[in-house]
C-alpha cells in the first residue's frame, strides 16, 4: 500500500510546505522558492496597497493577491467586494503570466466587474478606471494566446 502523506501545519490542517514560485505554482521539496506572503496580517488600507504595488512591481502578482485577501477578510463589509475585486485582478494576472488563457481573462475580467461600484468614489485614491481599462486590454490579449510577464505588465493601483 502506497500511502501519501500531506503536510500539516502546527494546528494539523493541511498546508502544502512545497516551495514556490514567484508566481505561486509548487515546486519541489528542497529546491529554494521565494517566501510566501505571511497570512493574516492586518494592515490599514494604504499600507495593503503600498505591499500590494512591491509585489505587482515585482512580478509577484500571486502574492499580492494574498495580501488583498487578507484585506478582502479584515475589512469592513462595505469594502469586502473592493478588496476581493482586487485580488482576483493580482490572480487574474497570475493566471495570465502562467499562461492560462482561459482563467486569466475571466478573472481580470471579474476583478473589473467588482470593482465597477468604487469607481466613482475611487476610496484610498484607487485608479478604479485605470484599473478597468488595464484588465479589459490585458485580457483581451491574452486570449489571443501569448504569455505575459507579470512585472512589465503590473498595474498602477493608484492614480
Amino acid at each position: 500500500m502506497n500511502e501519501t502523506r500531506r503536510d500539516r501545519d502546527a494546528e494539523g490542517r493541511a498546508h502544502n510546505a512545497r516551495p514556490r514560485d514567484g508566481l505561486g505554482r509548487p515546486m519541489p521539496y528542497g529546491t529554494p522558492g521565494v517566501a510566501r506572503q505571511p497570512e493574516g496580517i492586518v494592515r490599514t488600507p494604504r499600507e495593503t496597497l503600498a505591499e500590494a504595488q512591491r509585489l505587482l512591481d515585482e512580478g509577484m502578482p500571486f502574492h499580492a493577491h494574498e495580501v488583498f485577501e487578507d484585506a478582502w477578510k479584515s475589512e469592513p463589509e462595505g469594502e469586502r467586494e473592493l478588496w476581493r475585486g482586487l485580488a482576483q485582478l493580482a490572480v487574474g494576472l497570475t493566471h495570465a503570466a502562467r499562461g492560462n488563457i482561459t482563467g486569466g481573462p475571466r478573472l481580470l475580467r471579474r476583478g473589473a466587474g467588482a470593482l465597477a461600484p468604487f469607481a466613482e468614489a475611487a476610496p484610498y485614491g484607487i485608479s478604479i478606471a485605470g484599473l478597468s481599462a488595464w484588465a479589459q486590454e490585458l485580457a483581451d490579449r491574452v486570449e489571443s494566446g501569448p504569455t505575459v510577464d507579470a512585472a512589465a505588465e503590473s498595474p498602477r493601483l493608484r492614480g
